[in-house]
């Protein structure tokens, strides 16, 4: 397995395969890089080189104690992409791993990067306060805390049906989906998943995003359950220079599962485009 090693010394575990230009994923709490494997696969097939890592804490990458914060995420995957000579990159983020990407692009600009792809990710900001009236209630943030705390094993595995819509009236539910996603959320350390339960609620990506200077490609479901789109992708796309804004009509959070052979449609078409 491949890793890089931090200036914290923290060991990243990243997969970097085939050629040509390069695509960089940035996974969801609490998952790993394998929730990208339908739009790797997808991309690599067709001529891209694709790279995803596992976010400190997350994955195979190390449990650390400290340093699970977003300046820290976003230090992180500059260190990936700086190691690996990156030029001409596609970031593409799903829900905290968007706001991963954003962060690293206001906090280190966009010298290797061409374009980004927000999926229903969490800027501006999720958390509901005077300056942001339409976020969510810090109460709904307390109660994941209180799930992880409690018993994440449970909580992971309740999570599947609103983050899939399986909780909606005449879906299907697959429980390979839901036991894949209980499996990266259980390989990931407690402590890193607690912090980073902050780290997607309550920062604020504005100034991040009033950065970002390359084409930016934001993909949102309209019953997200989990980022709802009046909170984020509706509020994000005005903020950015160069924004196309695709939203998806019924999708569910983890539409790049269930709405998989779309989104690989629309990321091609913009990444080719």
């Amino acid at each position: 397995m491949s890793f890089i090693k931090t200036r914290d010394g923290t060991q990243i575990f990243y997969k970097d395969w085939g050629s040509g230009q390069p695509v960089v994923f940035s996974h969801g709490w609490p998952l790993s890089a394998d929730a990208w494997d339908a739009q790797m696969l997808f991309l690599g097939e067709r001529g891209y080189r694709v790279i995803a890592h596992d976010r400190r804490s997350h994955g195979r990458s190390d449990q650390t104690w400290h340093g699970n914060d977003m300046d820290t995420y976003a230090d992180d995957l500059a260190a990936l992409m700086t190691a690996l000579d990156l030029k001409d990159a596609v970031m593409i983020g799903h829900s905290t791993g968007g706001g991963e990407v954003a962060h690293t692009l206001g906090r280190h600009g966009s010298s290797r990067v061409a374009k980004a792809v927000l999926v229903g990710a969490v800027p501006p900001l999720m958390l509901k306060t005077a300056g942001n009236p339409d976020g969510v209630p810090k109460q709904v943030f307390d109660d994941i805390r209180k799930g992880v705390i409690d018993n994440r094993a449970q909580f992971y595995k309740d999570l599947t049906m609103p983050f899939y819509g399986y909780n909606r009236p005449g879906a299907t539910i697959s429980e390979g989906v839901r036991d894949s996603f209980w499996l990266q959320g259980m390989q990931g350390g407690i402590k890193g998943q607690y912090d980073c339960i902050k780290q997607f609620s309550e920062v604020d990506y504005t100034e991040d995003l009033k950065k970002i200077d390359v084409p930016t490609l934001i993909v949102h479901g309209d019953d997200d359950q989990i980022v709802p789109i009046g909170t984020s992708a509706l509020k994000a796309a005005p903020l950015l220079r160069k924004a196309t804004l695709t939203i998806y009509e019924g999708a569910p959070h983890g539409l790049g599962t269930t709405h998989a052979e779309r989104l690989n449609a629309d990321l091609l078409a913009f990444i080719a485009g």
